[in-house]
């Protein structure tokens, strides 16, 4: 049957006007989707996994005898990674021993010869006691004609000289007392000059062993077995995995209502839309990325073009879905912050050093275990045994 023209023109206007509905309807959905929802979400792209990526660098100098970890591998804290050539450090170490062993015996000779100086003055105070007694009587003798004057005139001579004496020791004992008053045999400070060099000497053979200040995965291995390296040189990177956070770097024309504290869903591009990470905006970086660039922007200078800036945004994510489904620092993100929540303060902050990469204990036992091992090797040349406590010397003042 042939449709006249009327009921052509009738059946296409009512095909229009139902197009025309469904795409108001659409128009209206999504402006009532969008006005109580997709408002509210700051979307980008340019959003990139970070994390801390932990150096690890020598702190002696010597040569690498052994790499123990490779790249990829998980190490603990405190696990021994590299190993350098003790054999400097190990004689460098012997010979603070020995000065240090030196430096206790010739402190106990100081002290033995102020006690034989004290001793010295007693004797001869003694002894000056006894011909000034004897002067004294023959002076009071000499006028009855019991002694000569030869023999007063002797006296009085050999009183002299032991007076000279007697100040020669006093002089001695003050020069040695200079040396050692107000200190102990074992904490003078000659021995606490060789102590220190005993501590430095055995921290650096210490050094010589490179340990992990943290728990993490290796990367970035530079150290190869008969390098040379010196304080400072990197030897290789330790990642942890289990401390993740999304750094989103945003337009300024969309920063206004991003606060601390609003939740954020991450899409990871290594899983698509197969898996969303749940993150916390942490806080905004204080300033946009072009003033911390190597080479910052003068606009003072030269032709200016305005160019939208973008601002690091923190974002926190959860260490249960990190471990759940692992992710890596540098991987590409879609990320959405939910804008709704504006309460904070830009300013504000949520970011603490809590983790554990933050800090590291590897280091705290090296000074307590040099200095026990220099206490052992003062006890052990101290002659004889123990701290003696030194008598008072009167007769020297």
């Amino acid at each position: 049957m042939q449709l006249n023209r009327k009921t052509i023109r009738a059946r296409r206007n009512l095909f229009l006007s139902l197009v025309a509905g469904v795409g108001f309807l659409a128009a209206l959905a999504y402006a009532v989707y969008w006005w109580f929802d997709e408002r509210f979400w700051v979307v980008t792209d340019n959003a990139f996994v970070n994390g801390n990526l932990i150096p690890v660098h020598a702190d002696a100098t010597g040569m690498v005898t052994r790499v123990l970890k490779e790249e990829t591998e998980y190490v603990k804290k405190g696990d021994l990674l590299i190993r350098l050539d003790e054999q400097r450090a190990r004689a460098a170490l012997g010979q603070a021993e020995g000065e240090l062993g030196r430096a206790v015996r010739a402190v106990g000779a100081l002290f033995a010869a102020r006690r034989q100086t004290c001793q010295k003055i007693a004797a001869r105070t003694a002894l000056f006691d006894k011909v000034r007694h004897d002067v004294a009587r023959y002076q009071q003798a000499l006028p009855s004609g019991s002694v000569s004057k030869q023999v007063v005139q002797n006296a009085e001579d050999q009183l002299a000289a032991l007076a000279a004496d007697l100040q020669e020791a006093k002089a001695e004992f003050r020069s040695i007392e200079a040396r050692v008053g107000g200190a102990s045999r074992t904490a003078h400070p000659d021995i606490e000059a060789a102590k220190n060099k005993y501590t430095e000497a055995y921290i650096e053979f210490a050094r010589q062993r490179i340990l992990a200040p943290v728990s993490g995965y290796v990367a970035k291995r530079k150290a190869q077995v008969g390098d040379r390296v010196r304080p400072g040189d990197q030897v290789l990177t330790l990642v942890p995995l289990d401390h993740l956070w999304v750094e989103a770097n945003l337009w300024e024309s969309r920063m206004r209502g991003v606060r601390p504290g609003q939740p954020a869903l991450v899409n990871v591009d290594l899983y698509g839309k197969s898996y969303t990470y749940h993150g916390t905006v942490e806080g905004l970086a204080p300033g946009a990325g072009s003033v911390f660039a190597l080479l910052p922007p003068d606009n003072a200078t030269g032709n200016f073009i305005h160019i939208v800036q973008r601002v690091p945004v923190r974002i926190a994510l959860q260490k249960d879905e990190i471990l759940k489904q692992p992710l890596r620092p540098g991987l590409s993100t879609v990320t959405s912050i939910d804008i709704r929540d504006s309460g904070k303060s830009p300013n504000a902050a949520l970011t603490e050093a809590a983790a554990e990469e933050y800090g590291t204990d590897i280091f705290n036992d090296d000074l307590a275990n040099a200095k026990s091992k220099a206490e052992q090797i003062i006890e052990d040349n101290l002659i004889p045994k123990g701290d003696l406590v030194e008598p008072d010397c009167p007769s020297a003042e």
